[in-house]
C-alpha cells in the first residue's frame, strides 16, 4: 500500500475557551455549543449534552444509546480528548452502521478508567470486546487523556496520551476484517458521564468500491421480476415487498460482497437469493433465508435446505445490518456483525442474478440501502 505522509498535529482548535492554534489540516466535529451534525441514537435525546465546550454523557440514556456523526467516514486520522473521573466506561465507535449493533458491525475503541495489568479485551484502548491494547495509558482522577485513531485500510492504529497501544492489520484479524470499513462515527453512552472535547478529523482516500444496486427509486431500472406477483412499493430509499414472488437483478453475480438493511414483520418470510438463474423458485439458486423464528428448521441467516444459522441477534419490525460474501465454493453471512453461517461447499460456481423474495401473503419484508462488491 503507498504510503501517506501525515502532517505534524498542532495545537487542538478552540472549544469552550480553550486557547488552541490553528489545525488547517483537520476539520472540527463539534462547534464547541451544540450537538449540530450529530444524532442521537436508540436513546432519548437527553442521552448527550453540550456544555462548556464539551460533548458531555448523561445518565438519562444507558445503552445501547449512542451518539452518531451526520456523515459516514471510511479513512481517516481522528483526533480528539476524553475526560475520565473516578469509575468510567465509554467508547468511541468508528464505521458505525445506521442500524444494527454499532460495535459488532464496526469497531468500538474502549474508553475505560481501569488501568489494567496486563491488558485485556475490555481494557481502555481495545478493540472492544475482541482486540487488548498493547498497553493502557488512561489518566482516571479529574484529567483529560488525548487520542489518536488512524484507520487507513488494512492498518488501524490507536494512541492514548502519546502512547501506541493498538498497531493491527485489520485485514488479517480473525473477526475484524468482516467489519464495515466505511461507517459512522460516534460516541457510546454506558451512563457514565465522560466528557469529550476536540473532536477533530482529516480525511483520507477512499478506498473501498461498492457499487449502488438500490438507493432510490432511480434504481429500478436495475432489477425485473423474475417469479410471481409481489406487492412491490418503492418507497423512497426503502422496497416494501409483500406477497410471493422475486426481484432480481439484470447484471449477473458470481464472486461478490452484498450489504444491505433488512427489517421485517413479525415471523417474516423471505430470502436473498444468489446465483440464480433469475427465475425465482422455478429456476436453480442459493437463498439465504429471512425467517424471524427462533425455533425454525432454517431461521434468518440460513443457506436454505442446505445449511442451519446460528440464531441472529434481530428483533421484529426493527432494521439489522445483512451481510452476504459469497467467494467460490464458500459463502459467509452475518447478520448485525455476527457470523451465523458459512459453509464451503457450494456446488454451483457460474455466475447468477441476486434476488430479493418475498414468500407469503401479510408477512412484508423491506430493504434498503442495498450495495455491491465485486470479487476479483
Amino acid at each position: 500500500m503507498q504510503r501517506r505522509h501525515f502532517l505534524p498535529l498542532l495545537a487542538a482548535p478552540c472549544l469552550g475557551g480553550k486557547a488552541a492554534a490553528a489545525e488547517p489540516a483537520f476539520t472540527p466535529l463539534f462547534d464547541g455549543k451544540t450537538l449540530r451534525g450529530w444524532t442521537v441514537e436508540d436513546g432519548p435525546p437527553s442521552a448527550f449534552y453540550v456544555d462548556g465546550g464539551d460533548v458531555v454523557i448523561h445518565r438519562s440514556g444507558n445503552d445501547p444509546a449512542w451518539l452518531r456523526s451526520e456523515k459516514e467516514y471510511e479513512n481517516f486520522d481522528l483526533r480528539g480528548e476524553f475526560f475520565l473521573k473516578g469509575w468510567s466506561d465509554s467508547g468511541i465507535l468508528i464505521h458505525a452502521p445506521l442500524h444494527g449493533k454499532p460495535m459488532y458491525t464496526g469497531m468500538r475503541i474502549n474508553v475505560f478508567h481501569q488501568k489494567d495489568d496486563p491488558p485485556n479485551s475490555q481494557s481502555a484502548g481495545a478493540i472492544f470486546p475482541v482486540a487488548a491494547p498493547r498497553l493502557v495509558n488512561v489518566r482516571r482522577q479529574g484529567e483529560w487523556n488525548d487520542f489518536r485513531i488512524l484507520s487507513d485500510w488494512p492498518k488501524l492504529q490507536v494512541w492514548i496520551n502519546g502512547e501506541m497501544v493498538q498497531d493491527l492489520d485489520v485485514s488479517a484479524h480473525p473477526e475484524l476484517k468482516y467489519r464495515l470499513r466505511r461507517g459512522y462515527l460516534g460516541l457510546v453512552n454506558l451512563s457514565y458521564p465522560v466528557r469529550f472535547r476536540n473532536f477533530r478529523i482529516r480525511e483520507l482516500p477512499a478506498e473501498d468500491p461498492w457499487a449502488p444496486l438500490y438507493l432510490s427509486p432511480a434504481d429500478a431500472d436495475k432489477w425485473f421480476i423474475s417469479e410471481g406477483k409481489p406487492q412491490l412499493d418503492l418507497l423512497g430509499e426503502v422496497i416494501y415487498v409483500d406477497g410471493a414472488g422475486h426481484w432480481a437483478t439484470k447484471e449477473k453475480f458470481r464472486d461478490f460482497e452484498l450489504q444491505l438493511y433488512i427489517r421485517g414483520c413479525r415471523q417474516h418470510n423471505g430470502g436473498v437469493l444468489f446465483r440464480s438463474e433469475g427465475r425465482g423458485t422455478k429456476g436453480f439458486r442459493y437463498e439465504i433465508q429471512l425467517h424471524n423464528v427462533e425455533g425454525a428448521h432454517y431461521p434468518t441467516g440460513s443457506l436454505y435446505g442446505i445449511h442451519r444459522a446460528r440464531y441472529p441477534r434481530i428483533e421484529d419490525e426493527k432494521w439489522f445490518h445483512f451481510y452476504l460474501r459469497v467467494q467460490g465454493p464458500t459463502c459467509l453471512v452475518r447478520i448485525n456483525g455476527e457470523t451465523v453461517c458459512e459453509y464451503h461447499r457450494l456446488e454451483r460456481l457460474d455466475e447468477g442474478y441476486i434476488e430479493l423474495q418475498g414468500h407469503r401473503q401479510g408477512y412484508w419484508l423491506e430493504f434498503k440501502r442495498v450495495l455491491v462488491k465485486r470479487l476479483g
